[in-house]
């Protein structure tokens, strides 16, 4: 009874060792009509597939270079890469571009991404041309897209804007507007607007003054943070970096990188120049920047931003970004700049 048992078990292995083989042969021959020139096996794939496909890589990507490498692999691809569908889904990661990789294909890129409808694109875009290209209206139009679409980070860019009238005088400050733009970011789940709410609801700027609403506030936030930190030590990950809120962080950096690389040519093409700078160069040299690392903002016009009040030497665009600094910085820095500052008055009145 058990040499029938054998018998069919060897008949399957035959069968299965046949299949294999089979299957190895039609491999072979693939791959020597591939290598010869033959019909390729993504040309037989349907473009709604690979759409798709594509589609979910630009919302997954790591990087702008992902999507980059799957547009080179083929024609067809390159030329599918390029669709609305796929570039529509670009997450912020995908859009993150350095400010050394800048160019003009990235800015057209940019502008095609959010011409389809990403509103990180968008967003990301925006705060490049407010804030280090200098056009303050297509800036804050791309912005107001972005916020209309549900973007967070665009939200609370906008209240940024709002609080310090950025692109204008300070007759277009308009703190109420900025505190509504920031209950609305920070109903959508955004730290910093969150934060800012609650500094905004302490001092009773732009709503009417409620400290208890405020604490609560910020205790939630600094909660968020705190829960943010602990995922991204989880991950083996640099803090802040898992939790990009929106792309907000890759729009920071590239300011940040931006003004770091325009810092650095000034020099060098003044010295190869050899001309000294004129009044409205020195006038562009007096606009500040946030003195919160991480932000990367820049004054659109002189004394925009408002200053430490006991030092005098800290610049920032908000209270979050003030908060922010005071933990990680400049409450180390301020004391000793105030009694430098008093010791050098002292001196001046001998």
């Amino acid at each position: 009874m058990r040499k029938p048992t054998r018998r069919r078990r060897s008949s399957s292995i035959r069968s299965g060792g046949a299949e294999a083989a089979t299957l190895a042969v039609a491999a072979a021959k693939l791959g020597v009509a591939l290598r010869h020139g033959g019909v390729d096996a993504f040309d037989r794939l349907p473009d709604d597939l690979v759409l798709a496909v594509l589609a979910a890589l630009a919302a997954r990507a790591g990087s702008p270079t992902d999507l980059a490498a799957a547009a080179l692999t083929c024609r067809r691809f390159r030329d599918l890469a390029a669709h609305p569908a796929v570039l529509s889904r670009a997450a912020g990661t995908a859009v993150a571009v350095r400010a050394g990789a800048w160019s003009e294909a990235a800015h057209r890129f940019l502008r095609r991404c959010a011409a389809a409808g990403s509103l990180h694109a968008t967003y990301f875009l925006g705060m490049v041309r407010f804030y280090c290209l200098g056009s303050w209206a297509a800036g804050a139009a791309l912005l107001a897209r972005a916020a209309g679409g549900g973007h967070a980070a665009a939200l609370y860019a906008l209240a940024v804007v709002r609080f310090n009238g950025s692109g204008g005088g300070k007759a277009d400050k308009d703190p109420r507007a900025g505190v509504a733009l920031c209950a609305r970011a920070a109903w959508l789940g955004h730290v910093p607007a969150l934060r800012e709410l609650g500094h905004c609801l302490q001092d009773g700027y732009g709503a009417r003054r409620d400290a208890a609403a405020g604490r609560h506030f910020l205790l939630h936030a600094a909660a968020r943070e705190l829960a943010a930190a602990s995922s991204s030590a989880r991950r083996r990950g640099p803090a802040g970096e898992q939790d990009d809120h929106g792309g907000a962080a890759a729009a920071s950096r590239f300011m940040v990188e931006w003004w770091a690389l325009m810092s650095a040519e000034k020099p060098a093409a003044s010295a190869a120049d050899g001309i000294r700078c004129g009044a409205g160069e020195d006038a562009e040299e007096e606009l500040r920047l946030c003195s919160h690392a991480r932000c990367g903002r820049r004054e659109t016009r002189r004394h925009e931003f408002r200053r430490c009040s006991v030092c005098g030497s800290a610049n920032y665009c908000s209270r979050a970004c003030q908060a922010l600094d005071w933990k990680r910085a400049h409450r180390g820095r301020c004391g000793a700049a105030a009694a430098a500052a008093r010791w050098l008055a002292a001196g001046n009145a001998y």
